[in-house]
Formats: C-alpha cells, sequence, structure tokens
C-alpha cells in the first residue's frame, strides 16, 4: 500500500495542507455565507413566529378578559331581570291580595247588612210573634180569646219591666 509508505509522506502530506486549505476558501467562501444566510433566515422566521405568536397570545388574552366581561355583564342583566322579574310578581300578587281583600270586605259587608236586615226584620215580627204566642196561650190557658188592645198593652207592660 502506498500510504504506508514513508518516503511518500511529505508529499502526502503537502497535497493535504493544498486540499485542507483549497476546501477550507471555496467553504469559507461559498457554503459558509449560504448557511450564515440560512440560519440567519431561520432565526428571523423564529423570532417572527415568536412575535407572531406573542401578538396573538396577547389578543387571546385580550378576547379571554372581554367574554369573562360579557360574561359578567350577562349574569349581571340575568340577576337583575330576576330581580324585576321577582319586584313584579310581589307586585302582582299584593294587587291580587288587596282585590281580594276589597272583594272579600265587599261581601262581608253585604252580609252585615243582610244580616242587620234579617235582625231588624226578625226584630219586627218579634212583636207579632209575641202577640200570637199571648193570645194562644191566653186562650188555652183560661179559655178566653183577648182582644188585640188587650195583648198589645200586655206586652208594652212587659217591655218596660224588661
Amino acid at each position: 500500500m502506498p500510504q504506508l509508505d514513508p518516503d511518500v509522506f511529505l508529499p502526502q502530506l503537502v497535497w493535504l495542507a493544498i486540499t485542507f486549505v483549497v476546501l477550507y476558501v471555496l467553504m469559507v467562501r461559498t457554503a459558509l455565507p449560504r448557511i450564515a444566510e440560512v440560519l440567519e433566515a431561520r432565526q428571523e422566521r423564529i423570532t417572527h413566529d415568536l412575535d407572531a405568536a406573542a401578538s396573538l397570545k396577547a389578543e387571546a388574552d385580550q378576547a379571554l378578559a372581554e367574554y369573562e366581561a360579557s360574561i359578567a355583564e350577562a349574569r349581571a342583566n340575568a340577576q337583575g331581570m330576576l330581580a324585576e322579574a321577582a319586584e313584579e310578581r310581589a307586585r302582582r300578587a299584593s294587587e291580587r291580595q288587596a282585590a281580594l281583600d276589597e272583594r272579600l270586605d265587599a261581601r262581608l259587608r253585604e252580609a252585615e247588612a243582610r244580616l242587620a236586615e234579617v235582625k231588624t226584620a226578625a226584630l219586627g215580627h218579634i212583636e207579632e210573634v209575641a202577640a200570637d204566642v199571648a193570645r194562644t196561650a191566653t186562650a188555652r190557658l183560661i179559655g178566653v180569646e183577648p182582644d188585640d188592645e188587650a195583648v198589645a198593652a200586655a206586652l208594652a207592660a212587659a217591655k218596660g219591666d224588661a
């Protein structure tokens, strides 16, 4: 093998150095600038993506805050509507209760008026009934039917004693 021959080591080392220098120069002038451009573009894209992500995160946070605010507002509106409905229900119930009380009071006054009329009528008839009872009792007890003036005088006298 010629690589292992010590007589050819020096020319091989020279050619190795020349090849290394040529490849190094080619790499520095062509490949490395392209690689640097690719890395720089990649870094710019990553930076741009991170900025876009931060911007989108800020927008998402703002949208979340607006959503939570709208939810809180909706809840407050719902509570207000429930309170209004409860007040309306209480107002209607009190109106119905007042109307019912008014009707019951009217019926009670009517019933009291009728009761007073019936009482007056009964008291008016009580004298007639008492006169009939006195006349009938006198007729049965003594066998004589008294006249109307005697019965009225007896009732007036009994009324005066009471």
